[in-house]
């Protein structure tokens, strides 16, 4: 035995006749504190007597590994403190064994996120962003925090939030799209950032949300579309390939998914080939628009059983449903030189060649009935020599969801909103 300390939540507490048992867990650790009430000191046992489920407390005596224990780790105290007492009854079981409803799983979720399984989670994800970091670092990019308070929605026609602004208004950021552009005209050849969007979209989706985590990428002097593809699917088999070391073991014990890191290059296929999958199995498309959520299921599913892949770059969008800053068009002006990536059936990234000609800029921007002189601040960046470039946005918490195999953006969201969540 050693001399060692616990801090940690009190999961549960077993009283018997003669020994009080408690589980104390901090961070995903559990130690079976042992309580003698006859043999404790008499501070102890009192302490005991005022606890409840996930109440706090410190503690210190002889820590040891009893093979007797479940937990592995036992400590027998000869101090202890309740450090703060919780509430009864609980309005969820924090330790998962009830499942609560979703409502109220959110509403309560500073107790949701106790249960150590979904605190996985969030390591997941921030290994996740240390090796994108890693693999943008090592290739030279710069990160860069743009402002979210902009004074001209970014897209036309697209749900944006209003707020005033020292007697004007302003607007909630969409995207960090025009400032990386900005950057890439400043002579930054490769930039990224993590940061907050927001759309003010009303759905009620599961791969919807107001504001969410973006990860977003612009690289200069890029001359085709291929080139950002090329980049984009190097760097997730980097990320993913780090994670399977690190990870890949719980994700299947915890998530039941197994983590494959891809093999490049990931399939291509355009929006047309894409369209006559889907139509051929019996799903509606618009020939016009973009694939809908169903659509996407479909062509993940035709890709990973004639490909064996997980991911499938889908190109060639319509001219008409891309925002005129966003992309580059062919020379029909019917199509762009875009795409989306599709992880598992579901869009995770949206990424485009470039429009760096001011005077084309310009002309796209009134086709899409965008006031002009409201994009000045943004088109003057191009007035002056501006080299070709390509970039995409990457939705962070949508590859965890299929990544971790779960049904709603909203479970990997520390704090989720939507049209009816503005609280906690």
């Amino acid at each position: 035995m050693v001399n060692g300390e616990v801090k940690g939540f009190v999961e549960e507490i077993r009283d018997l006749r003669h020994i009080i048992f408690l589980t104390v867990y901090s961070d995903g650790r559990r130690v079976q504190v042992t309580i003698k009430k006859d043999g404790s000191p008499k501070a102890v046992v009192d302490a005991v007597e005022k606890l409840t489920r996930q109440s706090t407390i410190w503690a210190r005596g002889d820590l040891s590994a009893n093979p007797a224990v479940k937990r592995g780790m036992e400590l027998i105290p000869t101090e202890m403190k309740v450090t703060s007492i919780a509430a009864e009854p609980l309005p969820l079981d924090p330790s998962g064994k009830t499942e609560a409803n979703f409502d109220t799983r959110f509403k309560w979720r500073v107790l949701d996120l106790r249960e150590p399984r979904k605190r996985l989670i969030f390591k997941i994800m921030t290994d996740f962003e240390v090796f994108a970091r890693e693999y943008f670092t090592e290739d030279g990019f710069i990160e860069l925090h743009t402002p979210k308070l902009i004074g001209a929605p970014s897209e036309s026609g697209a749900e944006v939030f209003a707020l005033p602004y020292f007697g004007k208004e302003a607007f909630l950021a969409q995207s960090p799209q025009f400032y990386k552009q900005m950057a890439i005209c400043a002579g930054f050849d490769k930039v990224f950032e993590v940061g907050p969007v927001f759309r003010a979209n009303p759905s009620h989706t599961y791969r919807h949300d107001t504001e969410f985590t973006s990860l977003d990428v612009e690289i200069g002097h890029v001359s085709s579309i291929e080139e950002l593809m090329a980049f984009e699917e190097k760097w997730l088999v980097h990320i993913l390939g780090r994670l399977k070391e690190r990870w890949g073991t719980v994700l299947k014990e915890q998530f039941g998914t197994e983590l494959i890191v891809p093999e490049t290059p990931f399939p291509r296929i355009t929006m047309k080939e894409a369209q006559d999958i889907v139509e051929k199995a019996g799903v509606a498309v618009d020939r016009s628009s973009d694939l809908s959520s169903d659509g996407e299921k479909v062509l993940g599913a035709y890709v990973k059983e004639k490909l064996g892949q997980d991911f499938v770059f889908l190109t060639e969008f319509p001219i008409s449903v891309r925002p005129f800053y966003h992309m580059r068009s062919s020379e029909d002006h019917k199509t762009t030189y875009s795409y989306d990536l599709l992880y598992k059936g579901l869009e995770i990234t949206t990424g485009a060649q470039r429009e760096h000609r001011y005077d084309v800029l310009v002309k796209q921007a009134e086709e899409k009935g965008m006031q002009v002189q409201n994009l000045e601040f943004y088109l003057n960046f191009f007035k002056y020599g501006a080299p070709m470039h390509a970039g995409y946005g990457f939705g962070l918490t949508r590859i965890m969801m299929q990544l971790l195999g779960f049904k709603n953006v909203r479970e990997v969201t520390f704090l989720p909103r939507d049209p009816d969540t503005l609280f906690p």
